[in-house]
């Protein structure tokens, strides 16, 4: 069934009810709902919304000032039916064990929705690595590949970048595990190419999202020529989103990160504006531009807004606010349950983020495939292989929700949790046609 159209009266209510769930409870309400439309038993919701593992490890670590500190390390293995669990390593301040698992289950849909052989984990280090060095940065690393030991492996758990781990940090991880186990490629990914990491996995998310956001204009008859964006996170997504849809037409009016905004009517200059975060650390004081902070920009008058930092930045308190026609979401769980509902009483177009930034997860699993065959793929083969996969992902979305009415979160999440449910049938029939009692 839709989500019921309601009074305005009705809808604040149940969208601020919605927005008192806890990150992991907003995951599972979307898989509930998409599991009512399937017509699923009440076993079956409870085996697909129940975690597989949850490890967590402290991590004593010996800093720069001769002191010991002790960080607080998570890794949540959310389902393995359909392959590996997969999913990012973030390093973070607010990382907890709920968010953990909320970005767990996440993966989960998201690798289902793509159709590709993987299941879904989570981990970060509860730490802020803007205040350590990199040597600091990296003992941690290390010290947390050895507390986890045999909970990851290349055919068991491959973890990949995340918020404020990148390429050389996988590249510590490869290297602890190889020390460990053996010299194995396939145990992360995102890794440094000359480390057996894929051509394009940097930018890799980015593209997904720009594919996914240029899709659902056609669908909406929106040209790329005039059209505006704003960007609420100028990091890794963000940068590369903006760079892309920039690059095929649409005017990039605003971008932002942690330490504030910059917007410009006429559309920014993007290459310069990744050159300007560069040198300076920053997207503010970008010459030609105003200030603005990061809740304006998300409530700008602009056709498209991708908000591609962290989560729950759009929630039943600014939705209202929100004028875009279209959200793309570049960021993992960006708008609260609240949020979701009331842009889609408003007749918002939200792409939802198991779809819109599944992009990485997607190249993750090209890298994955190339290391596990020693053999490596060129640029062309892998911007084809993820424009095909996100379309198809794309347009089967696009299709149920039409035929549902429905929006594209419900669809999405429809999509992903039939293709597991039917995995478990088929791989654990005793579980799902238990034996009769004598």
């Amino acid at each position: 069934m839709a989500l019921p159209k309601t009074t305005m009266l009705q809808t604040k209510s149940l969208a601020a009810d919605l927005d008192k769930l806890s990150t992991y409870e907003a995951v599972n309400h979307h898989v509930l709902t998409a599991s009512d439309q399937a017509g699923l038993t009440d076993y079956e919701k409870k085996i697909i919304t129940t975690l597989h593992r949850e490890v967590r490890v402290e991590l004593p670590i010996l800093m720069d000032t001769g002191k010991w500190e002790v960080f607080t390390g998570f890794r949540c293995q959310h389902d393995n039916t359909r392959g590996p669990f997969k999913g990012g390593i973030r390093y973070h301040p607010t990382v907890n064990q709920d968010e953990v698992r909320a970005l767990a289950a996440l993966m989960t849909w998201k690798t289902s929705l793509v159709d590709i052989p993987f299941g879904g984990g989570k981990g970060g280090i509860e730490c802020d690595p803007t205040q350590m060095s990199d040597g600091e940065i990296q003992r941690m690393t290390r010290q947390f590949v050895r507390r986890l030991g045999s909970v990851i492996g290349p055919h068991t758990d491959i973890p990949a970048p995340d918020v404020n781990t990148d390429a050389r940090v996988m590249a510590w991880f490869l290297d602890e595990y190889a020390i460990l186990n053996g010299h194995e490629p396939g145990i992360v990914t995102g890794k440094p190419v000359a480390l057996g990491g894929s051509v394009g996995r940097e930018d890799a998310t980015g593209r997904g999202v720009m594919i996914a956001t240029l899709a659902a204009m056609a669908k909406l008859d929106m040209l790329p020529e005039g059209t505006t964006c704003a960007v609420q996170g100028f990091g890794n997504v963000g940068s590369f989103a903006a760079l892309l849809l920039h690059e095929r037409g649409l005017r990039i009016v605003a971008a932002s990160d942690a330490f504030g905004a910059v917007y410009d009517p006429r559309g920014l200059d993007i290459p310069k504006l990744i050159e300007h975060r560069k040198n300076t650390r920053s997207v503010i004081e970008f010459p030609q531009s105003e200030p603005l902070s990061n809740a304006e920009l998300l409530e700008l008058e602009v056709d498209v807004l991708l908000p591609c930092a962290l989560d729950n930045v759009i929630t039943v308190e600014n939705a209202p606010r929100v004028k875009a026609k279209l959200i793309a979401e570049g960021a993992n769980s960006p708008i609260t349950a609240g949020g979701d509902l009331v842009l889609w009483e408003k007749g918002v177009t939200v792409v939802p983020d198991i779809l819109a930034n599944a992009g990485g997860v997607i190249v993750s699993y090209f890298e994955w495939v190339q290391n596990l065959g020693s053999f490596y793929w060129r640029r062309s083969r892998v911007e084809a292989e993820l424009g095909e996969l996100m379309s198809r992902a794309f347009e089967q979305t696009w299709e149920l929700a039409r035929v549902h009415k429905t929006s594209l979160r419900q669809a999405a999440f429809r999509i992903a949790v039939e293709r597991v449910v039917e995995a478990k049938r088929l791989r654990w029939m005793q579980y799902f046609e238990p034996a009769k009692r004598h």
